[in-house]
């Protein structure tokens, strides 16, 4: 059995608005209040809520995505699917729990596209996604392989980390990039995020991941109070390995007992109606047994 995250251990209900009284900061808005933390930090790394700017810019996109009701509350709900996925691997490659809140910023948790092209959960580039040893192209795109994407990230996340000896400058990077943060470093002579003046974007990037964490950690300090059985949990899968063409991925999904769109959502991967397999590799797919 999967041990879900600590977000969704939260007290029966369904959703509500209206959170009992905190001891820190609240801020009023339309008779909902959102409580401010007295201290947050990402990946052990401290952030400076003393210095003006900084309270201000986390102050901003907490209230943001505290009052985007929805779409936060569907982060809440898959984040039980995904996270139980995404913790393991961050482990064992040694990067901070905390990046699972950088997977949640750049897609929701979702396989998203980008307009320029980034793509799954971890929103890599084409390129880039290659450079970090995923398969691209028109039959099978890893990008949207939540195992092989969330290893290239870390893989990422370990070099930016070695380069700038902070977390924080990692995730920030991750926006960025590796080179785009040297430059104003160099530029401006200073080498902590907090001290740095960067494009809007990812002036606003870490202070995204912080408040996200913050909601995610502590629902119903914002009003989000979710039942169990209300989270979307693991389906469970079986797991098949192919090492040939498979000419017409729906006959196979009948084969298996389900079908091709069942098929399609648990190997998002797959990106046609076959997979050309001449090399021979090992490719594995889930085949839920349940809930589908």
């Amino acid at each position: 059995m999967i041990a879900l995250p600590a977000l969704v251990l939260l007290a029966a209900g369904m959703l509500v608005y209206g959170v009992k009284a905190v001891e820190a900061t609240t801020i009023a808005k339309e008779g909902k209040r959102t409580y401010f933390p007295e201290k947050v930090d990402f990946a052990g790394e401290v952030t400076p809520l003393q210095i003006a700017d900084v309270r201000e810019r986390f102050e901003r996109e907490l209230l943001v995505n505290a009052n985007l009701d929805a779409t936060t509350l569907l982060i809440i709900k898959r984040a039980a699917r995904v996270f139980p996925v995404i913790e393991p691997i961050l482990e064992k490659n040694g990067v901070p729990d905390d990046f699972k809140y950088l997977a949640v910023i750049e897609s929701g948790l979702v396989n998203a596209v980008s307009p320029a092209g980034a793509r799954g959960v971890w929103q890599f580039m084409p390129e880039t996604a290659k450079e970090r040893g995923m398969e691209v192209n028109e039959v099978v795109d890893e990008r949207y392989h939540l195992e092989k994407s969330t290893e290239a990230a870390c893989r990422y996340l370990l070099d930016a980390k070695a380069k700038f000896g902070s977390w924080t400058l990692a995730a920030a990077s991750y926006n960025g990039g590796v080179n785009g943060v040297t430059k104003q470093i160099g530029i401006q002579k200073v080498s902590n995020y907090y001290d740095l003046l960067l494009t809007d974007e990812t002036s606003r990037y870490v202070f995204r991941i912080l408040a996200l964490k913050e909601i995610m950690q502590h629902p119903d300090r914002y009003g989000f109070i979710v039942a169990p059985h209300d989270l979307y949990r693991p389906i469970p899968v079986r797991t098949m390995e192919v090492d040939s063409t498979i000419t017409d991925l729906a006959d196979f999904a009948l084969a298996q007992g389900i079908n091709y769109k069942v098929l399609k959502i648990h190997n998002p991967w797959l990106r046609d109606r076959k997979l050309v397999n001449t090399a021979k590799k090992k490719y594995v797919l889930e085949i839920p047994t349940t809930g589908y």
